[in-house]
């Protein structure tokens, strides 16, 4: 069962407006990423379901955040489908997000008053994605669609909460456009943690990289 709710999910990811996405079979280093980036100020964590038995990984992170980072708020990304979605939200998953909408991901979630963030690629997509409940939707691929897009959405629909990911990096210009087009979030991947840090165990590389990225934001918004 989720650690947080949909509301309180909601208010931890409005209050840094960045949610890091990471995956790794190790089990030992997805947990001192997980604490890196809460040290850093983090209070949303996205691990992404890509490898075989990623659930078995997720379960460990989900017990270490608990007793090491007790206002993290760990979720999954990457599902595409209920079935997926439901094996994770019973190991303690407090958000769903998605490559993908999938309405009968939403039916899950809604039960367990779960936040889903599905991936959008155009406006049809976020309407019908918030006709479900999503409060927040992802534009995805980021680097594709770009802040334009965010900024044609908005301009008919200025309700809609948008967190992008792919194209987002750690640097004032590239936040800056992100937050001046209308994001209200944003999830970053690879950017955050560089190969050759992860493999050094350079944790404090990864806690500095999200305290300056927060920094940044909090300029943006």
């Amino acid at each position: 069962m989720a650690k947080f709710d949909k509301i309180s999910v909601m208010n931890k990811i409005g209050s840094t407006r960045m949610v890091p996405v990471f995956y790794n079979k190790d089990v030992e280093i997805a947990c001192k990423v997980v604490k890196a980036c809460y040290d850093g100020g983090v209070r949303a964590f996205e691990f992404t379901n890509r490898g075989d038995f990623a659930h078995e990984v997720f379960a460990e992170v989900v017990k270490f955040a608990d007793k090491e980072c007790p206002e993290m708020a760990v979720g999954v990304g990457s599902i595409v489908d209920p079935a997926t979605a439901a094996l994770y939200l019973q190991l303690g998953a407090c958000f769903v997000v998605g490559p993908l909408f999938n309405p009968e991901v939403a039916k899950v979630c809604n039960r367990r008053s779960i936040p889903y963030t599905p991936g959008c690629g155009s406006i049809s997509e976020v309407g019908a994605a918030q006709e479900t409940g999503c409060d927040l939707c992802k534009v995805f691929p980021g680097d594709v669609l770009g802040p334009k897009f965010v900024k044609g959405l908005l301009a008919p629909m200025p309700w809609s909460k948008l967190m992008v990911t792919g194209g987002v990096e750690p640097t004032e210009e590239n936040l800056t456009a992100w937050f001046k087009a209308g994001v209200y979030c944003v999830g970053m991947g690879s950017k955050l943690f560089p190969k050759d840090k992860v493999a050094a165990k350079d944790w404090q590389y990864v806690t500095d990289k999200c305290r300056e990225a927060l920094d940044i934001i909090k300029k943006c918004i």
